[in-house]
């Protein structure tokens, strides 16, 4: 596969995750947000067991250390107090956080991982990110204002 295939793919999935984000808002004030985050999973389980069923890829036993579970643990979190924040702060304001602890938690992985300080480019594109969301938020109160 290209390279762009996969920014194709990282995009698109972007995409579908806004739009989970704005659907598991909804269900969230409707019934909660830890209710919301469980239907998610349920859901997702059952899709996802399809599947892995269908693709014949369905194993039991793997050998992988107990803390690489822990991203399920995460993954329920994140999906829960999305949830909780979406109809609360709005899309936008809601993704930029979201996107910004990403990009932040992204650097401070890579470099542990990789044993090498984060480049000057890369923590420039956390903080421009950063100050768009400051800019988004003062321009929306001055806005809200008039």
């Amino acid at each position: 596969m290209t390279v762009l295939l996969y920014v194709f793919l990282a995009f698109l999935n972007g995409a579908v995750i806004g739009t989970s984000r704005a659907l598991n808002g909804r269900l969230s004030s409707a019934i909660g947000p830890f209710k919301a985050s469980l239907w998610n999973h349920v859901v997702g389980f059952v899709f996802l067991t399809v599947a892995l069923v269908v693709l014949g890829q369905w194993e039991w036993g793997a050998s992988v250390p107990w803390a690489a579970y822990l991203g399920g643990f995460f993954g329920a979190l994140f999906v829960a107090v999305n949830s909780y924040v979406f109809p609360r702060l709005g899309a936008m304001q809601a993704a930029l956080l979201v996107i910004s602890g990403q990009m932040i938690a992204a650097v401070l992985t890579d470099w542990q991982a990789g044993g090498e300080s984060p480049t000057g480019l890369r923590c420039l594109g956390v903080a421009v990110v950063l100050l768009g969301i400051y800019l988004s938020q003062t321009r929306g109160r001055k806005e809200d204002q008039k």
